[in-house]
């Protein structure tokens, strides 16, 4: 088994505290919204807090699948959230599970900077660049997409 990681970065034009709601406590509403290819999020265990497991079901090319993503801490306070993606048939065979730690913080005329550190807990010694990268698109991509419907929903 091994652990590979990496470190991220984003700036966002939207509050922290604004973009930490949207991101965590909204967000089973938000990513079906801005993001076609999830068709739900549902909770299969917990309450929204620290232990709760999440089905996110998406679609890509006619092909449906699920991953199972544990809330392991939320603090609404220092606006950190972190998580792991423990299973399901979306989760690269190649992985035993990814885990998430991110925090918001205040950036630039009142937006804020996400960063994110990723930890690929392999099943053998190796992590192939592919599926690294995929990891780092699609959050990417769900980072700007919900704080694209922040910015498009001003009352929000």
């Amino acid at each position: 088994m091994g652990v590979f990681a990496f470190e991220d970065e984003h700036p966002s034009a939207v509050a922290p505290a604004k973009l930490f709601k949207a991101l965590t406590k909204d967000s089973d509403e938000i990513i079906p919204k801005v993001i076609e290819q999830i068709k739900s999020v549902e909770i299969v265990e917990g309450n929204g807090g620290a232990g709760t497991i999440k089905k996110i079901t998406a679609s890509h090319d006619g092909h449906t699948s699920y991953v199972l993503h544990k809330v392991d801490a939320i603090d609404e306070a220092t606006f950190q959230y972190d998580y792991s993606i423990v299973g399901g048939t979306g989760l690269d065979e190649s992985l035993e599970k990814i885990t998430f730690e991110s925090k918001l913080s205040g950036g630039p005329d009142g937006g804020s900077i996400g960063k994110i550190k990723v930890k690929f807990h392999t099943k053998g010694d190796v992590l192939s660049d592919a599926v690294r990268e995929e990891a780092k698109t699609r959050g990417t991509g769900l980072f700007k997409a919900v704080e694209g419907y922040v910015l498009a929903n001003p009352n929000y």
